[in-house]
């Protein structure tokens, strides 16, 4: 059976953390079609809308080409030279993809492009015909690709998207939910650092062939809000959006939105969206790593009861104002039984705030508690039959 224990910790923590009673934060309002707003830092999804509902991505799903071509760099894929793909491998364009139309970067099949270059032209100029050349380049056809593309979406947890093209080109079936871009931003952010950098490029031209697309239309870059990445998208059916980030301070978020109607729009809401995440919650330190959070009692150990301590420092992510309290509890599988070693999860934390996910910390035992011997043994019989005894006596009261 699981207990719950609500402990005065919790209390202290509330005090600690300047948390009163007011008036509950402002809910987030968009005109967005669907959008999801995701807490790297703190793992915290603080706004969600239409999230999972899958819905033609438009450019967006660029960012899933990327991620193939960062992987195929990672793992050392190799060409069909026998080469380890790397940023200064060359690449061929085929007239499929020279004809593609759309946002270019307008090669041609005398081009030999480098990876390198291939990712700026994708990421700043929105090339339809440089997904096309990477797709080629690592799969032998676009079709093939996307076959590629939708086996990896489930393995890096993307559970609404299906892909038909390598570029976002609008196809039926070819959709992403905003959540599944969130999740894939965040991949990209976090198993990719090294590649990051790319993301927050404002202007790029290949070969100086197009003036007038070398400029990137995140609408958020360079404007101080510490937005670093990652694709806009638009078409007629998708209408205006955007994937984005900004790091203020320690915090990083990503938020995710389509739907809108123009691009004075899209960054409005954008900026909009920055300015909420960052300004209605707050990070608060809940705990040190090893800080005792309570006691729990063990059966059959050569000790009694053991702490159970934070495994590591705890921050958690709070609305800067509202929220009338902050509940904790720690749950934890009763009876506890030797043998116990030091750094065993023993119990879960678990912090409920107003307007705010659950969030469950990991507890963990302070001590090793070995098996007992005949004494403990003895001491754990007689508490059975001492329980067993005064269930009886509540029976015959009732």
């Amino acid at each position: 059976m699981i207990r719950r224990l609500t402990f005065l910790f919790a209390i202290i923590l509330v005090s600690a953390c300047g948390v009163r009673p007011e008036p509950a934060r402002a809910a987030f309002q968009t005109q967005a079609t669907a959008a999801y707003i995701y807490d790297v830092t703190n793992d915290t999804v603080l706004f969600e809308k239409n999230a999972n509902e899958p819905l033609p991505p438009a450019s967006m799903s660029k960012l899933m080409t990327l991620y193939m071509l960062f992987n195929a760099l990672r793992t050392g894929m190799k060409m069909p030279d026998g080469k380890p793909i790397e940023l200064n491998s060359i690449f061929s364009v085929s007239t499929k993809a020279k004809s593609m139309g759309g946002s270019t970067m307008f090669l041609n099949e005398l081009d030999k492009p480098d990876v390198e270059s291939l990712i700026k032209g994708i990421i700043v100029q929105s090339g339809n015909d440089a997904c096309v050349v990477v797709a080629e380049g690592l799969a032998g056809t676009e079709a093939d690709f996307a076959k590629n593309m939708n086996t990896m979406a489930p393995q890096i947890g993307l559970t609404n998207s299906t892909f038909t093209n390598s570029s976002g080109w609008p196809e039926p079936g070819h959709r992403m939910s905003m959540r599944d871009l969130g999740i894939l931003a965040t991949r990209l952010i976090t198993d990719f650092p090294e590649y990051y950098k790319y993301f927050a490029l404002e202007e790029y031209d290949f070969d100086s062939r197009a003036p007038a697309n070398r400029f990137n239309r995140n609408p958020v870059l360079g404007l101080g809000l510490g937005a670093d990445g990652l694709k806009t998208g638009h078409t007629e059916e998708a209408g205006y959006g955007l994937v984005g980030s900004a790091v203020q301070g320690d915090r990083r978020i990503v938020f995710v939105f389509t739907g809108l109607q123009t691009q004075a729009d899209r960054r409005q809401e954008a900026e909009a969206m920055i300015n909420w995440a960052f300004r209605q919650f707050v990070e608060k330190n809940f705990a040190k790593a090893g800080h005792v959070v309570t006691e729990i009692p063990v059966w059959l150990g050569d000790h009694q009861s053991l702490n159970a301590v934070a495994e590591s420092d705890i921050r958690l992510l709070l609305p800067a104002i509202g929220g009338d309290t902050v509940e904790t509890r720690v749950d934890y599988r009763r009876p506890l039984k030797a043998p116990i070693a030091a750094g065993d999860k023993v119990a879960e934390l678990v912090v409920t705030a107003p307007d705010m996910p659950e969030k469950r910390i990991p507890l963990v035992a302070d001590r090793d508690v070995v098996e007992g011997g005949f004494l403990p043994k003895v001491r754990a019989s007689a508490y059975v039959l001492f329980d067993k005894a005064m269930g009886q006596v509540q029976t015959l009261m009732e």
